[in-house]
């Protein structure tokens, strides 16, 4: 039988983790025009490239809305062109920063418009995947959303948790109730820079703090 994931497992996981490696402060922006970039341009590509990208960004616009839906095509493929796709992700940045314009950047006067639909609406902006849609969500809309990226679909498929998809290992997973947005915020840089130093292979994995700190809770 299948194990049922439930929400203390991923309250003890949160607590662990923060204990252990403090607060990160993700996304790591200034602004939530300079995140919605960042999410767009991570895309099939490492932050390392992105960094080079938003620099170039930063430069031309300051991350000003107005001016990056002021820049040509052929001058913001340019701009970021070292993430990499970069025809893609132009198309995706304008199409988002068009849609966002015309609420007036408005957030939440979005969330109350659309509601539970938000989601659902996100997905249908052209560029915009299930991760992204819930990047936005949990970091531009400050709604408490997991996000089952590949560091988590790791650490899961580990804990005897199998998703072979995104949308997989979400429907497995319910945030605990009294998570806020900045719970599912935390949680996911938690989890992202624990992937990064722990979840190379399983060998690994079962040497870390976590995976001893589970291990010791259950007997």
């Amino acid at each position: 039988m299948k194990k049922k994931l439930t929400e203390e497992l991923i309250t003890e996981i949160y607590q662990i983790l923060l204990t252990e490696m403090g607060p990160q402060g993700w996304w790591p922006a200034d602004s939530k025009p300079e995140i919605i970039l960042g999410a767009i341009l991570v895309q099939n590509t490492n932050w390392r490239n992105v960094d080079r990208s938003l620099k170039n960004l930063r430069q031309a616009s300051n991350f000003e809305p107005a001016k990056i839906l002021q820049l040509s095509s052929a001058a913001l493929m340019e701009l970021i062109r070292p993430s990499g796709f970069y025809r893609q992700k132009a198309a995706t940045i304008h199409n988002v920063f068009k849609w966002l314009d015309r609420y007036q950047w408005n957030y939440s006067k979005i969330t109350t418009h659309f509601g539970t639909k938000l989601r659902a609406r996100l997905l249908h902006l052209n560029g915009v995947g299930n991760e992204t849609a819930d990047v936005f969500l949990v970091y531009i809309f400050d709604q408490p959303v997991f996000i089952a990226d590949n560091y988590a679909r790791k650490l899961f498929v580990y804990l005897g948790y199998p998703a072979a998809t995104y949308q997989q290992l979400q429907r497995q997973i319910k945030l605990p109730a009294a998570f806020t947005y900045q719970d599912a915020q935390e949680l996911h840089g938690l989890l992202d820079e624990f992937g990064k130093n722990w979840l190379k292979n399983r060998a690994q994995f079962e040497q870390s703090f976590l995976a001893q700190r589970l291990k010791i809770n259950r007997w």
